[in-house]
């Protein structure tokens, strides 16, 4: 190596962002070798931080008042201190809005609520869901975007290089506001979506008078979101997507296995294979204890699992010793230690997670909190997971 190439090695090394100053990988390197099982000069931080704006003020150096900060500067304190992270996600300020349908939600800054369905029985839903699945045919969207106030519009039919190209610009905007850190989207089959839009009681009676609606319903969604998938998936853009399905308690799944057979395996099989043709890792997320259905989650193909509350019985340790194949995101109390613990409560569970799964050497673990950093936790909190984490350098990492 002559001197000119050492100093364009020296000037390429400098030339990336950096959480800790001993950083040797770039953040989407670290990402990638996480998702990959392979060793990590130190462990991949993932989180959201949209909704705190302690940790906003900390970041910034702005004194913030109530949730007046703005997307720029959450992307300013997430390439400050995330290897990986959501998309970020604006106030929704406290008005009630109403969409098209008829869903009333109430915002509460960071939250939004349903406060109002445009049915109030089994007969109704499915009468709505008859209107929303042939508007679902129509134009390719899904309930997801459907009823979200903000997106709720008419569209023409479903044009795959329009929807390439909004996205490509969409995300690519996000990207520009959080650096180089790696953004990670989202993607449905609509089961969520579906009984979060009935209420679980009605979606109850409706799923057993109406099976074969549920099953076409479930067809159709699925279907969309693959040729959605289909258009906008690109690992240039992130190596990974998110497929949130929230389906259990704190004692488990909320439905049974017949049911998850029938209703939602399948569905999340096929969309998985669609993000995995073209070379996208697929992280399932669920609230809750879904430690009985992981078995059938990783026979659908999933890479890994995001949000794993201990207090749920979601411990990180004995799930990535027992599935040491997957790859394991969250696990860091979000309210006993997190919320109501001390900086120094932080640092021993990152560090006891981290040294007990060897994830330095093994790769598979992003160290998050298991839920997100929710506006009560205190900002010297977060900084001691971040800082905790960059304390454990891998002093054995050759690349």
């Amino acid at each position: 190596m002559t001197m000119g190439d050492i100093s364009r090695a020296s000037s390429e090394y400098r030339n990336f962002e950096r959480v800790f100053p001993g950083d040797v990988l770039t953040k989407r390197q670290r990402v990638e070798r996480t998702l990959n099982h392979r060793s990590v000069d130190r462990v991949a931080i993932h989180e959201q931080l949209s909704y705190n704006a302690g940790v906003i003020a900390l970041y910034t150096g702005r004194q913030i008042d109530g949730f007046d900060f703005t997307l720029d500067e959450i992307g300013a304190a997430i390439g400050l201190t995330l290897d990986s992270c959501f998309p970020l996600v604006a106030d929704k300020g406290t008005d009630t809005e109403t969409t098209e349908d008829g869903f009333v939600f109430k915002n509460e800054n960071w939250m939004t609520w349903r406060v109002g369905r445009p049915f109030g029985d089994e007969r109704g839903a499915a009468e709505w869901l008859k209107t929303r699945m042939r508007r679902m045919e129509a134009t390719g969207l899904n309930i997801h975007t459907a009823v979200d106030v903000k997106h709720d519009t008419a569209v023409a039919a479903f044009q795959p290089d329009l929807v390439r190209d909004e996205y490509r610009r969409y995300f690519l905007d996000v990207q520009a506001k959080v650096g180089e850190t790696v953004v990670i989207d989202f993607s449905f089959t609509g089961f969520c979506d579906l009984y979060d839009a009935m209420g679980l009681d009605l979606f109850t009676f409706f799923s057993l008078d109406h099976p074969e609606m549920l099953r076409d319903y479930m067809e159709l969604s699925t279907a969309n979101e693959i040729a959605r998938v289909d258009a906008v998936a690109d690992p240039a853009l992130s190596p990974v997507i998110l497929l949130p399905e929230d389906f259990s308690t704190k004692q488990g799944p909320i439905f049974s296995p017949k049911f998850l057979d029938a209703y939602h395996y399948p569905y999340v099989q096929r969309l998985v294979r669609a993000w995995h043709a073209k070379g996208v890792k697929v992280i399932y997320h669920s609230d809750g204890n879904y430690k009985a259905a992981i078995p059938s989650l990783i026979d659908c193909g999933v890479d890994g699992f995001y949000c794993l509350e201990p207090n749920c019985g979601m411990h990180t340790i004995e799930l990535k010793r027992e599935w040491p194949a997957m790859v394991w995101m969250g696990g860091i109390n979000g309210v006993d230690t997190m919320e109501f613990g001390t900086p120094a409560d932080v640092r021993r569970d990152v560090r006891r997670d981290i040294l007990e799964t060897d994830a330095l050497a093994t790769g598979g673990l992003f160290i998050a909190s298991s839920s997100e950093i929710n506006p009560p936790i205190p900002a010297e909190n977060f900084k001691a997971m971040v800082d905790a984490v960059g304390e454990l350098a891998n002093a054995e990492f050759r690349g």
